[in-house]
């Protein structure tokens, strides 16, 4: 039985008539950075996250980016972040100068845990960055009631989490900042790198529309060091596609999480634990076994294809060893990076699909 870890292919091949003609749309145009699919994109992602501002960039680490520098965080300063996350979320932090400030996560959800974060707290901390991992948000509004005690911002990165809900309101649109990702393996995908930024605070939006234009605030007037951070057309064009559809996915994504759960009640795995008032989009589907290698090995031999995400926690990387973390510092995460893996996930997982992953887990 043929398999792919995510089948992006089959989803094109839905929409495909739509997509064309959006991109043959774009071709002729000739415009192909900026304008009508772009406008169309950013009033749409608004609408659909309730955000006020929506702004397409070229990727959501350069969201994460945008937003630090949007708040001036440089040299000296700390951020607040997860170490069980992919390296994005830390490496903007440090490539800006200021220093990532690790907490471990909560053991059910794999999110930061919000228990912890008060204690790492200084009078260099300008910003907490949690993660919404695996497609399901952080607890937001104790991260939130932390933050405003302290007057700090909160940047949520949901680069995995677009379409999930928090106390029924939408992930990217839960904090000061929220940043998501269209990476294509993303819940909403683009055919490339594009990402989005999402605030309701004006000055923000206008400072960091500048700051992923050059920092122009006209044509050669520049008010800010910036970078090129702009989302071209043709991403523009088919993310506008895929978001029409997308409700219909991310319902489609919930029923197999959920089956999932259902289906490896019995089985010697840890299965996603969703919070009562969170739903997922399940960007991945994440079990936990301590016989990882000996189940991917397995379901290998079955042509199964299966991910790690994340084997090696952020504050053991060689990359950030000059932070001075060493083994023990955060034990949750160390022991979930041993144990993580992840299913093949997507809305277009069949069910006779699933039905021989999960026998196969089982041994059936």
């Amino acid at each position: 039985m043929k398999i792919n870890f995510i089948d992006l292919q089959a989803q094109y091949l839905e929409y495909q008539a739509e997509i064309d003609s959006e991109v043959l749309e774009v071709f002729s145009s000739a415009q192909f950075i900026g304008g009508a699919k772009l406008n169309a994109l950013e009033e749409n992602l608004a609408t659909y996250t309730g955000a006020k501002h929506a702004i397409g960039c070229s990727s959501g680490t350069d969201a994460l980016l945008l937003s630090l520098m949007a708040l001036n965080i440089g040299y000296g300063d700390e951020v607040i972040t997860t170490p069980f996350t992919f390296i994005a979320t830390a490496e903007v932090i440090a490539f800006l100068g200021a220093k990532p400030i690790f907490v471990d996560i909560d053991e059910k959800s794999y999110n930061i845990d919000p228990t912890k974060i008060e204690s790492v707290i200084t009078e260099k901390t300008k910003a907490i960055m949690p993660v919404s991992l695996y497609g399901q948000c952080a607890d937001m509004d104790a991260i939130n009631e932390i933050a405003k005690r302290h007057e700090i911002p909160v940047i949520e990165d949901a680069c995995q989490s677009f379409g999930a809900t928090y106390n029924g309101k939408k992930s990217c649109n839960l904090s000061t900042i929220g940043c998501t990702s269209f990476f294509p393996s993303k819940p909403l995908g683009a055919y490339g790198d594009g990402g989005a930024i999402f605030t309701n605070d004006d000055e923000l939006a206008a400072k960091m529309r500048m700051l992923l234009n050059h920092g122009q605030n006209e044509r050669y007037k520049h008010k800010y060091i910036g970078m090129n951070g702009r989302l071209d057309a043709v991403q523009a064009a088919i993310l506008n596609v895929k978001l029409k559809h997308f409700d219909k996915e991310v319902k489609t994504r919930d029923e197999i999480g959920t089956r999932y759960n259902d289906l490896l009640e019995d089985a010697d795995v840890i299965t996603p634990k969703i919070a009562e008032n969170n739903t997922s989009v399940f960007a991945q589907y994440s079990i936990r076994t301590k016989e990882r290698e000996e189940l991917i090995a397995k379901l290998s031999a079955l042509e199964i294809p299966t991910a790690v995400h994340y084997p090696v926690p952020l504050h053991l990387q060689e990359a950030f060893a000059n932070l001075g973390y060493k083994e023990g510092d955060f034990p949750i995460s160390e022991e979930i990076s041993t144990q993580i893996m992840s299913l093949p996930m997507s809305p277009y997982l069949t069910e006779a699909q699933q039905d021989f992953i999960v026998k196969s887990i089982k041994g059936e």
